[in-house]
């Protein structure tokens, strides 16, 4: 059964209520035959990343970029993984107050040396409503449908 690894920084009550929405998007009912497992990033490592078929990378944008919680786990997992999860298909969210930009450019270069397929747009939230907790369930939707038999 394929599996969907959604790696993730949720240290607001907005992140989590972004995650609950990627969650429950790749937990639709329409959806079969895939396992989705959700690992924060501080806790994420070499082996959750090379068991995953796809991934949905959550984060915060802290001054600018990625949220050093979600850094920590590409530095530690980067390496060890490259050449080893080409192809595979990922989708990435991030809340910031102000500007998302630098946070989804740098996941996106991430994955690009990771050779992942980007089968979603970035979802980029400024404030979290509803539209957003939409967008974000789609997202999870999207990757998990991706990745059905």
């Amino acid at each position: 059964m394929p599996t969907l690894l959604v790696v993730h920084h949720t240290p607001s009550p907005s992140m989590r209520e972004l995650l609950e929405s990627v969650l429950a998007g790749a937990a639709d009912p329409d959806i079969e035959g895939v396992t989705v497992r959700s690992v924060p990033a501080l806790g994420a490592s070499v082996s959750d990343v090379l068991g995953a078929d796809g991934y949905l990378f959550g984060t915060s944008a802290n001054f600018g970029y990625m949220s050093g919680a979600l850094k920590h786990f590409f530095d530690t997992t980067y390496y060890p993984c490259l050449d080893a999860v080409a192809g595979r298909p990922f989708g990435t969210w991030v809340h910031g107050n102000n500007d998302t930009t630098g946070a989804v450019s740098a996941v996106k270069k991430i994955a690009t040396g990771w050779g992942l397929e980007q089968v979603s747009g970035a979802v980029e939230l400024t404030s979290v409503d509803r539209a957003g907790r939409d967008a974000c369930y789609e997202l999870g939707g999207t990757l998990a449908a991706t990745l059905m038999s």
